[in-house]
């Protein structure tokens, strides 16, 4: 049997928005306040994650909520020749004010405002949900600069994410804001069909983890979207389950390690990096689309 097109087409239908939005607009009036600690410094508070996306389904809870430092960067000059690395750092200025004061002001000013709700984990600050609020997760980070050019600081050239530090010290590198842009123009460009269909694949990841199929954390949303992201958009049809068949036909046939993330530019399967989905999870995920398509 296959899954019937009308339960996908249940799936494929995207969860709270209201409340969600609230939600986001109460979290952000409070770290944009101009009484918090930090409100002299330059920074952007932006949604990510499936509600900035508009992936969300009805099985999601938690807004997931950016507070990025501007006035202080972090840079990666991997890319730039020896002459390019001595012109930046020639230029360089030594900042005053870091992340890790900047992230200490965020939840001393967000436990002052919600109290006990709040918790910091080892990435994000988590503020439980209370009546109408859902539970949000806060990321303070910082921004993060990858140079592909440099001869002084008006000509550089830069792709510009945010960077954060583990509470166990290791390093994250993304880039949100061109995977939401990217997911954006990948949905029109598929005549808005690539939104409902993460939606049916996140729900699918979900009654995975349900049937012991998958384990739970092996397929994140992020990677999802991101492995859905690589598939041509001819593939994306007016029948549910013939995208299915044809997405998942092409990534069984394409190479694994070509596939980038959403953002393009980072691989999206990788072994060893935080960033990357390691191939056992990701071979194991498309593994089992099929087998739950099969056995349904």
């Amino acid at each position: 049997m296959s899954i019937p097109e009308s339960q996908l087409q249940t799936w494929s239908h995207q969860g709270s928005v209201k409340q969600s939005a609230d939600t986001y607009n109460t979290i952000k009036n409070v770290l944009e306040d101009a009484a918090a600690p930090y409100a002299n410094k330059e920074f952007k508070v932006f949604l990510q994650g499936s509600y900035g996306n508009d992936t969300n389904i009805y099985a999601d809870s938690d807004v997931d909520v950016v507070i990025c430092l501007n006035s202080t960067y972090y840079a990666d000059l991997s890319y730039l020749d020896e002459s390019e690395k001595t012109n930046y750092n020639r230029d360089r200025i030594v900042a005053s004010y870091e992340i890790a004061e900047f992230r200490k002001e965020v939840l001393d000013w967000l436990k002052k405002r919600f109290g006990s709700s709040v918790k910091s984990g080892k990435k994000a600050i988590a503020i439980a949900g209370n009546g109408n609020r859902r539970d949000v997760d806060v990321l303070p980070c910082a921004q993060h600069r990858r140079y592909n050019s440099y001869s002084s600081a008006a000509t550089s050239r830069y792709n510009t994410g945010i960077v954060f530090w583990t509470t166990d010290g290791k390093e994250i590198i993304n880039f949100p804001l061109q995977h939401m842009e990217n997911c954006t123009s990948k949905h029109q460009s598929t005549s808005n069909r690539f939104k409902p269909n993460v939606r049916i694949i996140k729900n699918m990841r979900n009654e995975m983890i349900e049937r012991s199929i998958i384990s739970p954390k092996s397929a994140p949303s992020y990677y999802l979207e991101g492995m859905l992201w690589n598939v041509p958009n001819p593939k994306f049809v007016n029948s549910y389950g013939d995208t299915f068949a044809n997405y998942w036909n092409w990534l069984d046939d394409c190479v694994a390690a070509d596939l980038v993330c959403a953002n393009t530019l980072h691989f999206l399967v990788r072994d060893g990096h935080d960033i990357c989905w390691n191939m056992e999870d990701y071979t194991s995920t498309l593994t089992g689309l099929r087998k739950l398509w099969a056995d349904w």
